[in-house]
């Protein structure tokens, strides 16, 4: 029995992805791993849109608004469902990269540490468009992190912070760029230095629970969300 399901599965497939005069989309299917995670997604937005269902009974008509947030969702979901039958080899995976690539050209990347440029710089950002501040945009913040800090040091802090700030700066006249976006780790220098960028540079931020461990298709995803 399990033979024929999956003779069928793989021939609804192949019918699926052919249409008149153009060849074959799907692809029969390979060996995989499900990823758990983004299906988990895909299932608790599918719950979601059960909301949907019952609030248009009974003629499920939906009006212009309620119609963009409807097809939005089912939008998500038909991406995610294309990553995993990517992985399976049924469509082409995305060019995650090459995507990034396009979105974030138009930023001025800040984040606190060069590491987190080294992967940025792997999923194709431009390197020169990335500033890494070390320190807090403000002496005061510096304050609000180490209060305890020698005068001597906060001198020396400062001279960080105005060159840091001439960077900026000079990378968005050299590349043309209004602009910025902060993309830092879940603590409490991240949060301190998006919150003075938002002020100073009405700067826009993506904040992570790990950089290191984030995938190209789930960065393209925040990257999409801006």
């Amino acid at each position: 029995m399990d033979k024929i399901r999956y003779r069928q599965a793989q021939e609804l497939i192949g019918k699926a992805g052919k249409s008149k005069g153009t060849k074959e989309v799907f692809k029969k299917p390979q060996e995989g791993i499900i990823d758990t995670k983004l299906f988990g997604e895909i299932l608790n937005e599918m719950m979601d849109l059960e909301d949907c269902l019952l609030d248009s009974r009974p003629t499920h008509y939906l009006k212009k608004d309620e119609a963009q947030e409807f097809c939005e969702q089912i939008i998500s979901i038909r991406k995610q469902l294309d990553s995993i039958l990517g992985d399976f080899g049924v469509l082409e995976k995305a060019d995650a990269e090459g995507d990034i690539k396009t979105l974030s050209d138009k930023y001025l990347i800040l984040t606190t540490k060069s590491n987190f440029k080294k992967v940025l710089t792997k999923f194709t950002v431009d390197p020169q468009k990335i500033v890494v501040a070390g320190v807090p945009l403000e002496i005061d913040d510096m304050k609000r992190l180490n209060p305890y800090l020698p005068d001597v040091a906060l001198k020396s802090i400062e001279k960080r912070i105005s060159h840091v700030k001439n960077d900026i700066t000079r990378k968005k006249e050299q590349f043309n760029l209004e602009n910025v976006l902060v993309i830092v780790e879940n603590d409490e220098s991240g949060e301190i230095l998006a919150e003075r960028a938002r002020e100073l540079y009405n700067a826009q931020t993506i904040t992570l629970e790990s950089l290191k461990d984030i995938t190209p298709e789930e960065f393209l995803k925040l990257l999409s969300g801006l």
